[in-house]
C-alpha cells in the first residue's frame, strides 16, 4: 500500500464533510455564512477549509456542480419509468423532495449564473424532460398544453416548501398529488392561458430569482 493512501482517504473524507456540512450551514444561514464556522462544524481547522476551497466562490461552484451530478443520478430511474406518466411523476417526486430538502441551491445558482454565466449544464436535460413529456402525452396521460417548462417549474413550486425548514417536508405530498392530478389527460381541463416559456428564458430566470443577499 502506498504511503500516501491514507493522507490521500483523509483529504477525500475531510472534502465531502466540508460539502456536507456546507450544505447545513448555507441553507440555514446562506452562502455568505462565515467560513470559520463551516470549519467548527466540520471539526477541521479553518486552513483545511482553505485548502480544500481557496475561495467561497470555489465552493459554491463544487455545490453547483454536485447539485448537476445528482440531476444526472436521478435521471435514469426518472428516464428509465416503465411509461411516459411514471416518468412524470417521479421527475415531480424525486426532485421536488430534492429542492425542499435543499434550501440553499436557490442562492447558488444565483451566485454561479453571477460567476459564470456561459456555465448552463442544466440545459443537458432539456431534451430529456421534452422527451418524457412527449411519451406521456402519446400515452393519453399526461394534458396536450402541459410542457417540460411547465413541469420545471411546478418542480420550483413544490420544492418551495423546504423554505419553512423542514417543518412542511411531512406534508408536502399533498400539494403534490393536487398537482399531478391537474397534470393527467381528461376532457373537461381548463385550457391554459398563452404560450408556455421556452427553456432557455426558465433556465436564466430561475437562475436569477430573488434578490442577491450582499457579499463579504
Amino acid at each position: 500500500m502506498s504511503p500516501n493512501a491514507s493522507p490521500r482517504r483523509d483529504a477525500r473524507r475531510n472534502h465531502e464533510r466540508l460539502l456536507a456540512e456546507a450544505r447545513v450551514l448555507f441553507g440555514e444561514r446562506g452562502i455568505d455564512a462565515p467560513l470559520d464556522e463551516l470549519a467548527v462544524r466540520a471539526g477541521v481547522g479553518a486552513g483545511t477549509v482553505y485548502r480544500h476551497f481557496p475561495t467561497r466562490d470555489a465552493l459554491v461552484r463544487e455545490l453547483y456542480d454536485t447539485a448537476v451530478a445528482d440531476l444526472r443520478g436521478f435521471a435514469v430511474e426518472i428516464l428509465g419509468a416503465d411509461s411516459g406518466w411514471r416518468s412524470v411523476e417521479l421527475y415531480l417526486e424525486r426532485l421536488a423532495s430534492w429542492v425542499a430538502e435543499s434550501p440553499y441551491l436557490p442562492a447558488v445558482m444565483r451566485r454561479v449564473a453571477e460567476l459564470d454565466p456561459s456555465h448552463r449544464p442544466g440545459a443537458e436535460f432539456a431534451e430529456a424532460i421534452d422527451g418524457l413529456v412527449a411519451r406521456a402525452k402519446a400515452e393519453g396521460a399526461l394534458r396536450e398544453d402541459v410542457t417540460g417548462v411547465d413541469l420545471s417549474v411546478l418542480v420550483d413550486m413544490l420544492g418551495s416548501v423546504g423554505q419553512y425548514g423542514g417543518a412542511y417536508l411531512p406534508y408536502w405530498r399533498r400539494q403534490l398529488t393536487i398537482v399531478l392530478d391537474g397534470l393527467r389527460a381528461r376532457p373537461d381541463l381548463t385550457p391554459l392561458p398563452g404560450t408556455g416559456q421556452g427553456f432557455d428564458e426558465f433556465h436564466d430566470m430561475s437562475h436569477a430569482k430573488g434578490p442577491t443577499p450582499a457579499r463579504d
